[in-house]
């Protein structure tokens, strides 16, 4: 069987416009494919040249196949399952700046370029004090997009025209923001001139982004059998969740140079980030969040089999929509479907999504992602039952009990030394006033006599009874229907 390459897929050769800072699964899951999708419908006509970010990386493993591979994505999608591979064929340069510095600083003369692109790791946006020139490869990835910027300003001598479009991916709050203020840092520790950091900071365009696809990578158990279906053989495969979502907040007219929305694709250009970023963090990771406690204890395992249970399911819906929807300021409509989306990305069929990977340091996951909701919905004297009621859960969770079962807990050394001696003493209340008074909150309204109450009671009745009792009497009460 031959491996996969051009001289037996062949594709239609286009020029290269995109330079992509990392070879991960994520961008080849994510990005590329989107690439790919806008040439496809006519909207664009350019290929991507992939930049290896670090040491160590896979970029001419790539190039072995000609950049390209299949990506395979699975899910549910508006209630049904989808199973689909394609090819994707938009990578078409490959460089390690480790052994080929002069051609990753060529690329920077041509006119052909029109957008950066980058996934680094969340560490790969830092300052690092180096020297950058046009001799030696930079350490850090800024190090390398200055000096790939400084040789497309000398090339075209400052020419404003010649700027680009630079599109963070990395997964820390205003990426593509805190990427510029790191390349000022660093142009000024090489003292570069006002000219350059003007030129830079201004012609180029720096936009913040949120991304959002889970991406299994290389699916390892089945390549074997999927290479023999399909014919050639494929070390690059990646795995991906039918479900994606791409903001991006910056200067307008993006949309125009990379039309992703009007080919249909779920990427939104924004003027304003934040919501969206609430969005996720609220109804993804904050009902996550909510649900370990309260599905575990009721003696579910998985994410799937919990959306799947009358009780739980149920109590997970209603947090959403009841709760979390309220708080946040986007239109009702584009709520409903991302909700709705989440519900279906943990109903996917193709993936094994347990608790307790989830619950990792379920203390701060929860003053994170459900507490600010909790603190609104307290401010508007709207109760929150449902998020108070996963609090109470995730107390007794941290008793480290199921049944007979001992519950494998994961969080910092201080805070399970603090809930075995709390919960040693068998005094429910006692152990509920501790927890909620913690400094670790930033917060004493969960102390307000209206929370602790409430959240002692609900402590008391998974105790007294079971959580699916404890559960029917919670729904019973709050009667969510939305």
């Amino acid at each position: 069987m031959n491996r996969l390459s051009r001289a037996i897929k062949p594709f239609p050769k286009r020029p290269i416009k995109v330079v992509q800072f990392g070879e991960g699964n994520f961008l080849r899951a994510f990005v590329d494919p989107f690439i790919q999708t806008i040439n496809e419908k006519g909207l664009f006509d350019g290929n991507v040249a992939v930049i290896q970010p670090m040491p160590f990386g896979r970029v001419k493993e790539l190039e072995q196949q000609d950049g390209l591979y299949t990506l395979i994505l699975e899910g549910l999608e508006n209630g049904k399952v989808v199973h689909e591979s394609k090819i994707v064929d938009v990578i078409s340069a490959f460089i390690d700046p480790y052994q080929e510095y002069k051609a990753f600083l060529e690329l920077a003369t041509s006119t052909d370029i029109t957008t950066v692109i980058s996934n680094t790791t969340e560490a790969g946006i830092a300052y690092l004090n180096e020297e950058v020139n046009f001799t030696a490869t930079p350490v850090s990835f800024p190090g390398k997009l200055l000096a790939f910027l400084r040789m497309r300003f000398e090339t075209f001598a400052g020419d404003m025209g010649k700027g680009l479009d630079i599109i963070a991916c990395e997964l820390i709050d205003d990426n593509g923001q805190t990427l510029k203020r790191v390349l000022i840092e660093l142009a000024r520790s090489n003292q570069m001139s006002e000219t350059f950091i003007h030129w830079m900071t201004t012609a180029n365009r720096f936009y913040n982004t949120l991304v959002d696809r889970i991406v299994p990578g290389y699916p390892k158990e089945d390549a074997a059998k999927l290479e023999v279906e399909w014919g050639y053989l494929d070390h690059s495969i990646v795995k991906g969740e039918i479900f994606h979502l791409w903001v991006i907040e910056g200067e307008k007219g993006l949309n125009e140079r990379l039309p992703f929305d009007a080919a249909g694709l779920n990427v939104y250009f924004v003027d304003y980030l934040k919501p969206y970023k609430e969005r996720k963090v609220k109804i993804l990771n904050g009902s996550h969040t909510a649900m370990v406690p309260v599905a575990y204890l009721a003696g579910i395992d998985t994410v799937k089999e919990s959306v799947n249970d009358p009780l739980v399911g149920k109590f997970i819906r209603n947090y959403i929509w009841d709760e979390i929807i309220p708080t946040i300021d986007l239109p009702k409509a584009d709520m409903d479907l991302f909700a709705n989306a989440v519900l279906e990305r943990y109903l996917n069929p193709f993936v094994r999504h347990e608790l307790m990977s989830i619950a990792l340091n379920s203390m701060s996951k929860y003053k994170s992602r459900i507490l600010p909701s909790v603190l609104e919905r307290l401010s508007t004297k709207a109760f929150p039952k449902l998020a108070l009621f996963s609090l109470a859960a995730l107390i007794v969770f941290y008793k480290g009990e199921r049944g007979n079962e001992k519950i494998n807990l994961k969080d910092d050394q201080h805070f399970l030394d603090l809930y075995q001696s709390l919960w040693a003493t068998n005094d429910s209340d006692y152990v509920v006033k501790e927890i909620l008074g913690l400094s670790h909150w930033e917060t004493a309204r969960l102390i307000s006599e209206d929370v602790l109450t409430y959240v002692q009671k609900q402590v008391k009745s998974i105790l007294e009874n079971n959580m699916e009792v404890a559960l029917t009497k919670l729904l019973e009460d709050t009667d969510g229907q939305h």
